[in-house]
C-alpha cells in the first residue's frame, strides 16, 4: 500500500511554479509532504516580457501554507548563474537541505527558423536549457558534498521538463525544440554522473493546457484532444494530470527510475525508448562511394513516409483501470 505522504521530511524546489504546470507540481509535492520553495520570476508574458512580480510565487506559497503545508516563495531568475545558486542555498538555509529539484521554468518566442532573430533564439535557450543546467549544477554540488560527508549515497531527485516538440518536431519552434532536446541530453548525462551519490534524474514531456499552450490547443479540434472542455467535462489537458507523475518520480518509490524520458497527459503515461537503429547498410568494398550510397539509401527513403523523422520512436502506453 502506497504511503500517504511519501515526501514527508523532504525539501523540493520547483521552478516556474507561479502558474500552470509548475504550480500544479508544487501543490502536488506539498500534498505529498514536501516543503516547497516556489520559484517564479513572475513576468506576465509567456515570452518572458513584462514587469517581474512577486505575486505568482507568493500566491502559490500562500496557497500551500493555507492547506497546511510548508512553502516559501523565491523570485530568482534561474537562467542567471548567481541567482540559481541563491535559489538552492535558499532551500538549504530554510529547510536544512535540498532533496528534490523540479525544473519547469520556460518561455516561448516562436518563429520559423528562417525568420527567427538571434535574440529570440538566445532567450529561449537561456531560460530553458541554461536554466535547467544552472539549478542542476548547484543541486548536484550540494548532493555530492553531502554524499562525501555521509560516506555513501544520499537522497536526491531531479525531474526536468522536456517536450513533445523535441520528440516529434515543431516547425515554428526551432529554439524551443532544440532547448527541449538539449534538456534530455542534460538529463541522461546527469543521471549517469549522479547515480553513485544516490541521485536520480529523469525528464518528462508533459501535454497540458497552460498560458504557454492555450492557443496551440485552441486551434486543435476537440475530437483530436484540443479545444476547451464543455462545462462539467473533465479537462484531459489540465496540468493536474501531469503533477502526480512528478510526485512519483520525486518519491522513494522511484529509486530505480533513472535517466528516463516519460510522456504524460490526461490518463496516459508513455515511456520513450532511446533512438534505435532502424536499418543498417554495409559496403561491399573497404568504404562507401557516393554511387553505392545512392543505390542503397535512395530507394530506402523513397519507401518511407515523406515526413517521418528519426524521433518517431515507439512508446509504451500504460493504462491503469
Amino acid at each position: 500500500m502506497a504511503q500517504a505522504r511519501p515526501l514527508e521530511g523532504l525539501t523540493a524546489i520547483v521552478t516556474g511554479a507561479g502558474r500552470g504546470l509548475g504550480r500544479a507540481e508544487a501543490m502536488e509535492l506539498a500534498r505529498l509532504g514536501a516543503a516547497v520553495v516556489v520559484n517564479d520570476f513572475g513576468q506576465p508574458g509567456r515570452d518572458g516580457s513584462g514587469e517581474a512580480s512577486a505575486a505568482p510565487a507568493e500566491e502559490v506559497a500562500a496557497e500551500i501554507r493555507a492547506a497546511g503545508g510548508r512553502a516559501v516563495a523565491d523570485l530568482g531568475d534561474v537562467a542567471d548563474f548567481a541567482q540559481a545558486r541563491a535559489l538552492v542555498q535558499r532551500a538549504v538555509d530554510t529547510y536544512g537541505q535540498l532533496d528534490i529539484l523540479v525544473n519547469n521554468a520556460g518561455i516561448l518566442r516562436d518563429r520559423m527558423v528562417f525568420s527567427m532573430s538571434e535574440g529570440e533564439w538566445d532567450s529561449v535557450i537561456r531560460v530553458h536549457l541554461k536554466g535547467h543546467f544552472n539549478t542542476t549544477h548547484f543541486a548536484a554540488a550540494h548532493w555530492r558534498t553531502r554524499s562525501k560527508a555521509a560516506g555513501g549515497p544520499v537522497y536526491g531527485r531531479i525531474v526536468n521538463t522536456s517536450s513533445e516538440a523535441f520528440l516529434a518536431g515543431s516547425a515554428g519552434q526551432p529554439n524551443y525544440a532544440a532547448a527541449k532536446g538539449g534538456i534530455v541530453g542534460l538529463t541522461t548525462s546527469t543521471a549517469l554522473a549522479l547515480a553513485k551519490y544516490g541521485v536520480t534524474a529523469n525528464a518528462i514531456c508533459p501535454r497540458a493546457r497552460t498560458r504557454m499552450t492555450e492557443d496551440v490547443f485552441a486551434a486543435i479540434p476537440a475530437s483530436q484532444g484540443g479545444g476547451a472542455p464543455e462545462e462539467g467535462e473533465l479537462d484531459q489537458l489540465a496540468p493536474e494530470h501531469v503533477s502526480p507523475l512528478v510526485g512519483y518520480l520525486a518519491s522513494p518509490a522511484a529509486a530505480n527510475v533513472n535517466g528516463q524520458l516519460l510522456v504524460v497527459h490526461g490518463g496516459m503515461v508513455a515511456i520513450a525508448e532511446r533512438p534505435r537503429i532502424a536499418a543498417k547498410f554495409d559496403t561491399a568494398k573497404e568504404s562507401f562511394s557516393y554511387e553505392e550510397l545512392d543505390d542503397l539509401l535512395t530507394p530506402y527513403y523513397a519507401e518511407r513516409p515523406p515526413n517521418e523523422t528519426f524521433a518517431a520512436a515507439e512508446v509504451l502506453s500504460l493504462k491503469h483501470g
